[in-house]
């Protein structure tokens, strides 16, 4: 380079995310489900125990992609239109990145329009695994909460309804487009950034049954115990340390079930597992296709979830749990397992519903793999780690519209086994509920109730209210909580 200057490759990134899976769902977050992929990652990598979404699907996706609070965007009401903020495909791309984005998107923009080079996914929410479009000759007719409305886009062009050939699984399928995104652009001498967002493991509950029949025989033991030995591994893998007392458990006793209500609930763990079990083979793949491509070492991974495992209900269709004409959910009692040691669920502000496990793995930056890190992160704070890796540029404005300052602060100094200084607490709204996160403490609520208090060093599993006992710190977080509303968007 002219000067003399030293050549600096630039990383690529690669960013995973899950869809309403739990805290301990993964092996090396304490399950039983086969996640080696995902283990490998975090053996060799930095896991946090502390990261944090928005409870919510829509929400939590505009802050990873613009670095905005919710409020801040126009996404803390429904899944509709960014009204305001930059992609961070746009911002990488101005960098010098190819950008690609293949999955779930849950808005009505289209990201190809928002800086992407290709997006490949589905624009919606959920929908069908193997066919979210119309039935296919020979086939049920397809379980969906919208018959054949579901959006689908190819760049430019928008598809409603999409109907997939018959082999398509969108686990699997997803991820053919993005190694296919990877491979076309190899040529191109540029570094990559490709996001990729499964829908997996959020209902409908659907998996390939040879997947399923991996756990025949796993979940008969029932709830408690399925999360204790979760809970006990989490501890014995150093994962959680005694400011993790377990939450008091909210599912049913097991053997208050009948023998029909058991075999319903194995069977929705086991497909639960297999879907899990699914998007961590194909994680393999895109970590075998980077590795062949000799960019490994110099790629850093995230992996995330969009929020905590989901109590919700749904039921549609008469076919078994898992095929393509029965959309079933995981319900309250397995996803008080998945959320172990937390309490609530996704929608609640509760840790149960914002704390997601996260792994960065980026072999030429974190070294001595394997270490653990509690310190209290958010999705903001990955838009300000991108544009620190990238040697990028966040735009005062855009589209002709100032651009928000962004509030996270970049996890670089973290992955680099040091400390990030943050000066201001992390800020929570999804319906009636809300929460704020300081170092010493945590205020939340859910459901319009009076705020709690729970303190941050000794009781992050939200086990002991000192809301009554100091009053006066409740006082001034709820006033520090309306003051962030305020200034970012009411409700």
């Amino acid at each position: 380079m002219p000067g003399g200057a030293a050549a600096i490759k630039k990383p690529n990134v690669l960013i995973i995310l899950a869809d309403d899976m739990g805290f301990s769902d993964i092996g090396c977050y304490g399950a039983e489900i086969d996640t080696p992929n995902l283990d490998r990652l975090a053996g060799n990598g930095l896991r946090l125990t502390q990261m944090h979404n928005t409870s919510k699907c829509f929400p939590s996706r505009a802050v990873l992609l613009t670095g905005l609070y919710p409020q801040q965007c126009g996404m803390d009401h429904g899944p509709g239109k960014f009204t305001s903020g930059i992609f961070f495909g746009e911002v990488l791309r101005r960098a010098g990145y190819r950008t690609l984005f293949v999955g779930k998107h849950h808005s009505t923009d289209n990201p190809y329009d928002w800086g992407f080079d290709h997006y490949r996914g589905m624009r919606d929410g959920a929908a069908n695994y193997f066919n979210p479009g119309l039935q296919r000759s020979g086939e049920p007719r397809p379980a969906q909460k919208r018959y054949g409305k579901r959006v689908f886009a190819f760049d430019d062009t928008i598809v409603q309804p999409y109907t997939p050939p018959s082999d398509y699984y969108s686990t699997d399928t997803w991820t053919d487009w993005a190694l296919e995104l990877l491979e076309d652009g190899r040529a191109s001498g540029q570094p990559f950034c490709l996001y990729v967002s499964y829908q997996a493991p959020h209902d409908p509950l659907q998996a390939h049954e040879h997947d399923i029949a991996k756990y025949a025989g796993r979940y008969e033991v029932g709830y408690e115990a399925i999360a204790a030995a979760r809970y006990r591994r989490q501890q014995e893998m150093g994962l959680l340390d005694q400011r993790y007392p377990r939450s008091q458990p909210t599912h049913r006793p097991w053997d208050a079930l009948s023998t029909e209500e058991q075999a319903d609930q194995v069977r929705r763990m086991q497909v639960y597992a297999a879907m899990i079990d699914s998007m961590d083979q194909n994680i393999g793949r895109l970590i075998a296709k980077i590795e062949a491509m000799g960019e490994l070492d110099n790629t850093l991974i995230l992996f995330a979830a969009d929020n905590g495992a989901s109590a919700e209900v749904v039921r549609i269709g008469d076919g078994p749990i898992g095929a393509i004409d029965r959309w079933a959910s995981l319900e309250r009692d397995c996803a008080n397992v998945a959320n172990t040691p937390f309490r609530l669920f996704k929608n609640n502000s509760y840790e149960g519903g914002i704390c997601t496990p996260f792994i960065a793995h980026w072999p030429a930056v974190i070294r001595g793999g394997g270490a653990i890190d509690h310190t209290a992160a958010h999705f903001i704070d990955i838009m300000p780690t991108l544009i620190d890796i990238a040697g990028a540029e966040y735009p005062a404005t855009y589209r002709g519209e100032a651009l928000p300052p962004l509030s996270g602060v970049s996890l670089l100094p973290l992955l680099r086994d040091n400390s990030i200084q943050r000066g201001n607490p992390l800020y929570f709204q999804w319906n009636a509920g809300g929460a704020v996160i300081t170092p010493e403490w945590k205020l939340v609520r859910a459901d319009k109730e009076e705020w709690k208090l729970y303190d941050r060093q000794t009781d992050l599993t939200e086990t002991r209210d000192l809301s009554a006992a100091a009053p006066d710190i409740v006082k001034e977080l709820a006033a520090q909580h309306q003051a962030w509303l305020d200034r970012d968007g009411q409700p």
